[in-house]
């Protein structure tokens, strides 16, 4: 286990141009998925200045005006000047339309288990979940707070608290361990832009004090760690308070920000991308099953850190490799932590499916759902009611708990 060290995650805001592009993709498979549960779907976006660039592939009974999603997304992030404006911008698509696979639309709640044991997964990927008991979320501090703070930071830019603040934002925490516990906030770094056209703040110093009141005192007001006299502080360092943003200064990719939508690196994560994949996609699905399972074992007790790796191949429903690892605090051995998960958790694909519910969510949610995911992490949600995230098998787990 990690002893005394610093360390720091970030987040950033729905404005920034790579989670743009990420809410672009998540609300494409949406709207496919709203309209045929069945659909096959990658979508990828690509966004620069004054150009929405949209790529997909799908299978589906569908029929979706993509360039209208991208900028209905663009509208509702708040983005409406002359860099990019959803009215003016172009969208450009690249579509390919395939035929019904009549082998990938199968309803998962009508398959018995030897018809849930034939549906392999189609890529082939190392997935991880992680928890931990630093946060309420079972989350790592530092990118708990990070999200926090994007999250303070968009929310006085809609009430208009501080109304020069535009779209794009950035975050960072440094939160410093000892003996593998948070003590103290060692730095907050709070990077944000100005709307174009809109009032310009009095002085870089009016701006940080802004900030100050406004996103950082009360995001830390109840929290048990706040910054203290030696806190290092960074509002908008260097430059101050930047006129313009988002692809006025620098373009976006769909699935850039895996760090931010997972662990913030506290964890390992597998590096594909969460956004803009339908539910068939194992790298999807089988990061939020790992999660699942890491999240209940620590919330039974079994450890106070939980990491858990799942190897998937091409041509198989199971997880070729299940992997433990409690960084010395688990509570009994890795080995039978591991052997509950396979006797108590589902890992195969159409079975995940089935458990959360992940094709019919779109329907049922209002606005979407995969969309909702795409900004302030796919993991550790308190606001949405992400069925990976119950902790519905502490009782199964907690029996192999020690007395």
């Amino acid at each position: 286990m990690r002893r005394d060290f610093v360390f720091t995650s970030e987040s950033v805001t729905e404005g920034h141009p790579d989670k743009l592009c990420d809410q672009i993709s998540d609300a494409v498979v949406d709207r496919f998925l709203q309209q045929d549960p069945y659909t096959s779907i990658v979508a990828e976006c690509a966004v620069a200045q004054s150009i929405i660039f949209v790529a997909s592939q799908f299978s589906s009974t569908a029929l979706v005006d993509i360039p209208n999603v991208a900028r209905n997304i663009i509208a509702q992030v708040g983005y409406d000047d002359e860099i990019l404006n959803p009215r003016t911008c172009t969208a450009l698509t690249s579509l390919r339309d395939l035929p019904l696979a009549d082998e990938l639309r199968f309803d998962e709640n009508a398959l018995g288990d030897e018809e849930i044991e034939r549906i392999t997964v189609r890529n082939q990927v190392n997935v991880f979940g992680f928890a931990c008991r630093q946060t309420p979320a079972f989350m790592p501090m530092p990118l708990w707070l990070a999200h926090k703070l994007a999250r303070r930071l968009t929310a006085v830019r809609f009430t208009k608290i501080v109304p020069s603040l535009g779209p794009d934002g950035k975050t960072q925490v440094g939160v410093e361990f000892r003996q593998g516990r948070p003590a103290r906030i060692y730095s907050i770094t709070v990077q944000a832009c100005l709307r174009r056209g809109g009032p310009v703040p009095a002085g870089a110093r009016s701006f940080e004090e802004d900030i100050r009141q406004a996103v950082i005192e009360p995001v830390f007001r109840d929290e048990e760690l706040r910054p203290d006299s030696k806190t290092r502080i960074f509002i908008t360092p260097d430059t101050g308070p930047i006129m313009g943003c988002g692809q006025s200064v620098h373009s976006g990719l769909t699935g850039r920000k895996n760090a931010i939508d997972t662990y913030g690196e506290y964890s390992r994560h597998s590096g594909a991308a969460l956004s803009g994949k339908d539910p068939r996609r194992i790298d999807r699905i089988g990061a939020y099953a790992a999660r699942y399972a890491a999240k209940n074992v620590v919330a039974a007790g079994l450890a106070e850190e939980c990491e858990v790796q799942l190897s998937y191949s091409i041509g198989m429903a199971r997880p070729v490799s299940l992997q433990v690892e409690t960084f010395g605090t688990g509570k009994i051995a890795e080995e039978a932590i591991a052997a509950l998960l396979r006797k108590h958790f589902e890992f195969r694909p159409a079975g995940i499916m089935r458990q959360f519910k992940l094709r019919h969510l779109p329907r049922t949610i209002k606005g979407g759902f995969y969309r909702r995911l795409a900004a302030y992490g796919h993991m550790g949600r308190m606001d949405i009611g992400l069925p990976w995230e119950v902790t519905d098998r502490v009782d199964l787990l907690a029996e192999s708990r020690p007395a």
